[in-house]
Order: structure tokens, then sequence, then C-alpha cells
């Protein structure tokens, strides 16, 4: 099923794109509201995309439906997760990119974005889809594929910024800076930033998206 989602719109005919995923239990409206906190030139023409998770019923949380990418059945630090549900997910949201290349985007002027759940779908979406992409944002997350992510050619040089809190409880940034050492040994030159910060999203972080955002599409001030 396609999945239903937020879609906001520039002023002028869009020629980039970006897709951001949401955390487990929130909505495409979690991170609607940062569009115009990115400071992003007024005359860029990105299109974004705030995709809804699926209802499901989520193991950690006693089995009650609820937004949610893929199933967690363990909180243990390796993470237990239901990664045919997670494939699904990221085979939805490259789905979503195809449709973007459909609409004359360039896949190399789309990015995509993911917090926590959503980051752990983005990092599978991004790095197994067979059209070069502009970048990945990892924030507060996890490679929970990182076993079996069956990586393609098109994308071994994308650029990737990973963002983790210091104070993450619910996802230890061990589990960030884990990521990004699988990352390099893949060949990946991902940039990592710490935040003092718990599972969320501070204000230096958003600028950092931004810079990175700006980067990847070539943005003029």
């Amino acid at each position: 099923m396609p999945l239903k989602s937020i879609i906001k719109e520039p002023a002028t005919q869009p020629d980039a794109c970006v897709i951001w995923l949401h955390g487990l239990g929130a909505s495409g409206h979690d991170f609607e509201p940062i569009v115009p906190e990115l400071g992003l030139p007024k005359d860029s023409a990105i299109r974004f995309i705030f995709p809804h998770a699926p209802q499901l019923a989520v193991t950690v949380n006693g089995g009650h439906r609820m937004p949610a990418w893929y199933d967690i059945m363990a909180m243990n630090i390796d993470r237990e997760v239901d990664e045919r549900q997670l494939r699904i997910s990221a085979h939805a949201i490259q789905t979503i990119i195809e449709q973007q290349i459909a609409q004359g985007i360039d896949s190399r002027r789309i990015i995509l974005a993911g917090f926590s759940q959503g980051g752990a779908v983005a990092y599978e979406a991004a790095l197994s889809f067979d059209k070069p992409l502009a970048g990945l944002v990892a924030m507060s997350t996890y490679l929970a594929t990182a076993d079996s992510l069956e990586r393609q050619a098109a994308n071994a040089k994308l650029p990737i910024l990973v963002l983790h809190g210091s104070r993450d409880a619910v996802v230890p940034e061990t589990l960030g800076t884990r990521a990004c050492e699988q990352l390099r040994c893949w060949g990946y030159a991902p940039n990592f930033h710490s935040y003092n910060m718990e599972h969320s999203v501070c204000a230096p972080e958003i600028v950092e998206i931004s810079r990175f955002f700006s980067q990847c599409l070539a943005l003029k001030p």
C-alpha cells in the first residue's frame, strides 16, 4: 500500500526533493515545522515530503499498534527488529523516490533524512537504491541491517551526515558511532556530529542539516 505523505511544495517548479522519515509513534507532521527553521535560500526549489509510517503492532510496546516503520522485538543494545518489515518500508520510500524521478527530479538531487526508526529505514533505502542520490541524513539512529544490507554501487560515494545526542537513552550514541564505523569499513566517509541532548533535535543540529542540504544540492546563499 502506498504511503500517505505531507508534501510541502516550493514557490517555483521543484528541482530537488528531501524525503524525511519520522520516528516510532510519530507522524509526518513531526518534522514539518523544521523546514522554515532550516533557513535555506528563498529561491530554493526543494519539495519536502514527510511520509506517514503504517500502523504496526510493536512488541516492545506491549504489541500495541502505532505508527511504525517496523516491529522492534527487543530493546537490547543490538536491537532485535523485523528486517522484513523494515525492507518493506524501505521499498515504499524507494517508490516515492522513483515517483519524484518520474516527475522530472534528477535522482542526484534527492536527499533522504530519517530520525530514529526512520533513520534505520533511510539507511536501508538509500544504500540499496540503484540510482545515485544527493545525500543521506541519519539522526539519532542505528544501522539495523548492517549484516544484510545489499549495497548498490550507484551510491558507493553517497554523502552521509550522522547526528546523535550524547545523552540519548533511547538510541545510545554508541549505536550512532557503530554505524559510522561500519560505513567507513564499507568505504563511505560519514560526517559525524554529537550534541549535548537526549533523543531529540536541537538548534545547532538544524544548522548542520541546513549546511549539508546546501552542499549536497549546491544551493546559492
